[in-house]
């Protein structure tokens, strides 16, 4: 089974865009496990743009599925993480401002670094995701930092994948196979939709889980969230 996990930072923007509390952030999470999203996926910023470090604590009780917070591991990331003991972190090179996830993990240049950070979020029980890209020796390398998945950043087979879908699936195929070799679980995310994903798990062997929220959000507008997320899930099947 691969498990849907739904990243709600949308929501938030929308909230954030108005002020006060519509749409409601946690109505929303408890309804995508309701409706049979297998996690919820939070991604705050420094700025606090979408997700806030509130709402993450509000969340903590509430989730009855997998919670997965990801973003850059900075001291103050760390602390929260480490206060409210998510399922999982994903860890993302993310810089301050930037608009979203662009790339994972140069991981060799960083293994102190990470290695140390996945010290510390085992230490507390709490599994660790490294974002990458589809270079087989960065995943090998991400493998030593003792981290339990990688997290494939699935945006350039999303860009490549009307022109020539077997061409753009074939690296994260070999990733998945190599990933698998050396221990890792393989998560997916960035750009997946009701367009491609069910194509990305028939062809990438071995995968756990995907994070889903831009275009999954978008698509409730037209669909509705209920429909929307049993969509999803019938892509994954």
């Amino acid at each position: 089974m691969i498990n849907l996990s739904v990243n709600i930072n949308k929501v938030a923007t929308l909230r954030n865009a108005r002020g006060g509390n519509v749409p409601d952030v946690l109505r929303v999470a408890m309804d995508c496990e309701r409706f049979g999203a297998n996690g919820i996926t939070v991604h705050p910023r420094p700025d606090e743009r979408h997700i806030r470090r509130s709402d993450v604590f509000a969340l903590r009780p509430l989730v009855r599925t997998e919670f997965n917070i990801e973003g850059y591991p900075s001291e103050q990331f760390m602390e929260l993480v480490l206060s409210v003991r998510p399922t999982q972190a994903t860890l993302v090179p993310d810089a301050p401002g930037v608009l979203t996830s662009s790339a994972g993990w140069e991981v060799e240049p960083n293994m102190e670094f990470l290695t140390s950070v996945v010290d510390r979020l085992k230490e507390a029980g709490i599994r660790t995701s490294i974002f990458v890209g589809t270079d087989l020796d960065n995943i090998r390398a991400a493998a030593r930092t003792g981290a339990d998945r990688v997290e494939l950043y699935t945006g350039p087979f999303a860009e490549d994948f009307d022109e020539d879908p077997e061409r753009a699936v074939a690296p994260f195929a070999q990733a998945a196979v190599t990933a698998h070799s050396v221990g890792l679980g393989l998560n997916a995310g960035h750009d997946l939709s009701l367009h491609n994903l069910k194509f990305f798990q028939q062809h990438v062997p071995h995968l756990a889980e995907v994070s889903i929220g831009h275009a999954l959000i978008s698509d409730a507008l037209y669909l509705g969230l209920e429909a929307t997320i049993h969509a999803y899930q019938d892509c994954l099947k």
